[in-house]
């Protein structure tokens, strides 16, 4: 009988190779040649799950996502009522602060330079982008539902101003990380936050 093989165990067991390879080797060695080899897979094999190299891309970037994702998703249900401070870690889970998210940063980063010149990349970009948007847009009116922030406040305006700082940051962070300690981030953002705030 011909081997069962279970489509989406096998993809997990890709991404798992995927995975070990940008944390050890960096995500430009995450190649379909260099995946299929550590897993142990023929090209062919590698082709019928990514046909081409924009959709190992796309793959590695949900798995970022997904990565993220989770860890928010577990920090909203966690409470009903988020103090100021757990506004702010909430802002630290899309920074590359710590091993865990390093890899993630540098998966970004390479795929939204990616994304400049592969049409097949811009859609899933837009929707991360859009994803983002919407949880930074929740800090500030998480704000206004506890009655911190300024009657003023252009909601809008300030997600845009929040958003561009975490990207900075980001940037920051993954290039220069000795001068990004985890204290000093959460300083910066803290005090963005606050000046959202009433005194």
């Amino acid at each position: 009988m011909p081997k069962i093989v279970n489509h989406e165990t096998q993809r997990e067991m890709i991404a798992e190779v995927a995975w070990t390879i940008v944390t050890r080797d960096g995500v430009e060695s995450a190649s379909v040649r260099n995946i299929a080899k550590e897993a142990g897979l023929s090209m062919g094999s590698m082709r019928h799950y990514f046909p081409s190299q924009a959709d190992l891309y796309i793959y590695l970037m949900e798995l970022v996502s997904n990565r993220v994702g989770a860890r928010v998703q577990a920090m909203i249900a966690s409470t009903t009522t988020p103090t100021f401070e757990q506004l702010t870690h909430l802002m630290m889970q899309l920074l590359p602060i710590h091993e865990e998210t390093k890899p993630e940063m540098e998966v970004w980063l390479w795929f939204n330079a990616k994304a400049v010149s592969t049409p097949a990349l811009k859609p899933l970009n837009a929707r991360i982008y859009e994803e983002t948007f919407l949880l930074v847009k929740l800090v500030i009116d998480a704000l206004i539902h506890m009655k911190l922030a300024k009657q003023e406040i252009d909601v809008h305006y300030e997600a845009q101003s929040l958003y561009a700082l975490v990207d900075g940051l980001a940037i920051h962070c993954f290039m220069h990380p000795d001068e990004a300690s985890e204290e000093r981030i959460s300083s910066i953002l803290t005090r963005h936050l606050q000046d959202l705030c009433e005194r």
